[in-house]
């Protein structure tokens, strides 16, 4: 289902430095993710650049692993299930709504796997950029502290009186005593390729979408976490107060680099220049 015929499996793990069993077990899911969230790299500078997002697979073993190139959930997932499914993995895609504390359901459009390993089933979240490091126990009260961050998973009411399953985020990072917010929530709805490229389409190509409006991009590590949400430049550390800086156009090219590990070529980091400064007259 997921092409996995067309993926070069020894390239992506070599990307990773992973040299661990290939057995599909929960050691080799955990050693996976936790690579694949602090490798592959996380941006949306396509689709605000180019309004275009492509999910196939030889387009993005190019654009992830050989160019240098960050993706989002779309493409993270559609790589990280290639790669379980040639690895011999057991799994189902599904469709979260973002809502970082929003009362309203927002879109069901950011992309996850429900892994099978031994009679049991595992969240593997490899797509949004502040990732856990390792799948949660699909399980109400599960957990995941292997990162600079925890997070919690609980199965609740989610929308209009309906009943899923909730990720949990800190509200304050730096001060965790501010408590628990939801950060997505997700049914067990079976999601396929062709229902994750109707998603990636509006994601990647409408007015709308905040992924087209500017370019944000993340990296997390395991001493922490960075965001440039066009050019707000915000780092965050565990048990610190976050430190802000509001970076030139032109400077955008470099901090990617520098920070993100994100390269971008000549002509399209002249572009993307161009594109935020008409972004900052304009605001």
């Amino acid at each position: 289902m997921w092409n996995s015929e067309d993926f070069d499996l020894d390239a992506y793990l070599e990307f990773l430095h992973f040299e661990g069993d290939r057995a599909p077990t929960l050691e080799t899911l955990r050693a996976l993710q936790r690579a694949h969230v602090l490798t592959v790299r996380w941006d949306t500078i396509d689709g605000f650049l180019y309004q275009k997002v492509r999910l196939d697979l030889a387009t993005l073993q190019d654009k992830l692993m050989r160019r240098g190139r960050g993706g989002y959930c779309y493409e993270h997932v559609t790589l990280f299930a290639a790669a379980l499914e040639r690895l011999g993995f057991r799994f189902t895609a599904v469709s979260g709504r973002v809502q970082l504390g929003a009362d309203k359901p927002r879109p069901a459009t950011h992309a996850m796997l429900l892994v099978e390993v031994d009679g049991a089933r595992w969240l593997a979240d490899v797509g949004f950029g502040a990732s856990p490091l390792e799948p949660i126990a699909l399980v109400d009260g599960a957990k995941s502290e292997a990162g600079p961050w925890p997070y919690l998973l609980r199965w609740q009411k989610i929308t209009y009186g309906s009943s899923g399953w909730a990720v949990h985020q800190l509200r304050d990072r730096a001060n965790p005593q501010e408590g628990w917010e939801i950060r997505q929530v997700f049914t067990e709805n079976p999601q396929y390729p062709v229902d994750f490229a109707v998603g990636n389409h509006f994601v990647a190509s409408n007015d709308r979408s905040p992924f087209v409006i500017r370019p944000f991009v993340q990296r997390m590590r395991t001493d922490r976490y960075d965001t440039l949400d066009a050019l707000a430049w915000t780092t965050e550390r565990a048990g610190a107060a976050a430190t802000k800086e509001t970076v030139k156009p032109h400077d955008v090219p470099e901090l990617l680099d520098d920070v993100f590990g994100i390269r971008t070529d000549p002509d399209e980091a002249d572009l993307l220049v161009r594109r935020l400064t008409a972004l900052s007259e304009q605001d």
